[in-house]
């Protein structure tokens, strides 16, 4: 059975290797380098324990553990605060109008504009997942576990909740949109870049990047058509988040283009279709099958279990799902359709 819960230290080492043998990202990369991954976690442990000092945003990173072997199969996050204090990047798509009167020609010229307008927006991020398990029932329960602890912890959160998403790269792993313009000022490969972003920052990279807009006719014609454009290998989570709520805007990934998907907080579908319910026992595991959350902080637990519902707000489940989510009969938890 599949159990999301909050990463801890020991869960590192397998961490590490999910990270390591990713290939493409499904959204913001994880640290590959055992330190820095190790930051990231300790960070989220005191995030999700409420002892970060006043001034520091938190950034929770949860795991997906078969609870049969102890295996981690996935990892996912999110930042309360995109750029955690930082300007957090991205290009804004608009249009510059060159015209003369004398000669009569009037031309619209599409720009990049560089932009942290998002900066302090939640951010989902950090999603990776075993390949095997992509399309899954636990894929879906990974991700969207983290829609139900906003839910539980929605002070902590912003009224709106943006994700990037991975733009196109070639299968020798050249980035267009990176080779185009990245590389003109940066004397490092894509690859190296995108580390240098998970483990330190993006920000000090994104401020050798120039200010001025883009013009996107000076552009390769590979980076034109990878504008806004998602990595196949993401198309499963995009989809998914395109469900919950999420639409592209007019923002891009500032490194290789992916779009950004914007949703406002309230309005995504696992939190308004979510509902707290008391919880109850029943002894088989026939029922509807749904997310069903529980606990606060580091208690946090969120599994898929068939349930039954009844008219007086009562959840029936499994006593093993009581287990696995640290709660008794009686007590509340949040349940949403799968």
């Amino acid at each position: 059975m599949w159990l999301v819960r909050p990463a801890q230290l020991d869960d590192l080492k397998q961490i590490l290797t999910i990270a390591g043998t990713q290939g493409a990202r499904l959204s913001s990369t994880l640290p590959k380098e055992s330190d820095s991954l190790a930051r990231k976690i300790e960070l989220s442990v005191a995030s999700f324990e409420s002892s970060l000092p006043e001034d520091q945003a938190p950034r929770f990173l949860f795991v997906l553990e078969n609870t049969d072997d102890g295996t981690i199969g996935g990892v996912a996050g999110i930042d309360a605060r995109a750029g955690s204090g930082e300007p957090f990047y991205s290009y804004r798509k608009d249009a510059l109008i060159h015209a003369s009167h004398e000669l009569g020609v009037s031309r619209r010229v599409e720009v990049l504009y560089p932009s942290h307008s998002l900066t302090d927006q939640t951010l989902l991020c950090s999603f990776v997942i075993r390949p095997e398990l992509r399309g899954t029932e636990a894929f879906e329960l990974l991700s969207r576990a983290r829609i139900l602890f906003i839910a539980e912890h929605r002070d902590l959160f912003t009224s709106r909740v943006v994700v990037e998403i991975q733009g196109v790269q070639s299968d020798d792993g050249s980035v267009p949109f990176w080779d185009s313009l990245g590389r003109h000022f940066f004397n490092m490969t894509f690859e190296d870049a995108d580390r240098y972003s998970a483990s330190l920052s993006k920000t000090f990279l994104a401020e050798m990047m120039p200010h001025n807009p883009i013009y996107v006719s000076l552009l390769s014609d590979a980076a034109r058509e990878a504008l806004g454009k998602p990595h196949d290998v993401t198309s499963g989570n995009y989809e998914l988040l395109r469900r919950e709520g999420f639409q592209e805007g007019c923002y891009l990934d500032i490194f290789d283009a992916g779009p950004v998907l914007e949703a406002r907080t309230d309005s995504l579908h696992t939190l308004v279709t979510s509902h707290r319910k008391i919880l109850h026992g029943r002894h088989d595991d026939d029922g509807e099958n749904c997310l069903v959350a529980a606990g606060e902080g580091a208690d946090f637990r969120c599994v898929l279990a068939g349930i039954e519902d009844t008219l007086e707000n009562e959840l029936k489940v499994p006593v093993k799902t009581w287990n696995l989510l640290g709660k008794s009969a009686g007590e509340a938890v949040r349940v949403a359709p799968l």
